[in-house]
């Protein structure tokens, strides 16, 4: 049995937003935004931000599925039907990296679309979660081509310098490969529905972490941890000040 908790969904914390990367600061140019009309949009009105989708006011009402609960497309029609009892107009699942690129540079796109497809059918919105590199602190979602080649894709180090499950974020062939397979399945959304507007948001990674550990103590993390801070963040920080959250700039 699928258990389905029910949420009512009145901000979401999202790092990409499907096919909008600002806010935008009137109707006028929302309904344009990017070249794709009604495009979804976060719409900036002084301190309040609206969701805005084919240029109307959005108020997602969404229920969000278990990690693995629309793994499988034949599992997720009693799902849709029971969105549509909840009143719900929105869907938030997960799509796994490990699915979307089960060997390296070789994309299956059938379940995204088929999620696409059949929210449509039931008048439903999506909101995806990219589960690649993280997932609960640990690297659970990504492909068996990265599990299995930890010198190319290495991994985290505990303090005794032992490996963790989790990617490190130093490498730049991790990084590298997470985003190019991330990129692949934003193109296949804007390909699919670029004018349709039923997947609204796209959260980038999920509970990222370390378990155990409060960092990697690989060597090149503890280099970049006894080193300066990077003088282009302290330049934007400062240049930024003034629109910063609240409680980072305290």
């Amino acid at each position: 049995m699928i258990n389905i908790r029910r949420k009512l969904i009145m901000a979401v914390s999202i790092a990409g937003v499907c096919l909008s990367q600002a806010y935008s600061k009137s109707s006028a140019e929302v309904s344009t935004h990017k070249g794709f009309p009604g495009a979804p949009a976060l719409l900036q009105e002084g301190d309040a931000v609206q969701l805005m989708v084919d240029g109307k006011p959005f108020l997602m009402l969404g229920g969000e599925l278990n990690n693995s609960s629309s793994s499988n497309l034949n599992s997720m029609t009693r799902i849709w039907k029971h969105m549509v009892n909840l009143n719900a107009n929105t869907v938030v699942t997960p799509i796994s990296w490990a699915q979307l690129e089960p060997q390296e540079g070789k994309y299956n796109f059938s379940l995204v679309d088929g999620l696409i497809k059949g929210a449509r059918k039931y008048n439903l919105h999506l909101v995806f979660t990219w589960m690649a590199s993280w997932k609960n602190g640990m690297s659970c979602y990504d492909p068996m081509w990265v599990k299995e080649d930890s010198k190319r894709f290495p991994l985290a180090e505990k303090a005794d310098g032992t490996p963790t499950r989790v990617l490190s974020t130093f490498s730049s062939n991790n990084w590298k490969a997470d985003a190019a397979a991330y990129a692949a399945l934003m193109a296949n959304i804007k390909k699919v529905d670029g004018t349709v507007h039923t997947v609204l948001m796209v959260q980038v990674e999920n509970e990222v972490g370390v378990i155990p550990e409060a960092r990697d103590y690989s060597a090149v993390a503890d280099a970049a941890f006894a080193a300066a801070v990077p003088t282009t963040l302290m330049k934007f920080l400062e240049a930024h000040r003034a629109t910063l959250n609240p409680e980072f700039r305290a």
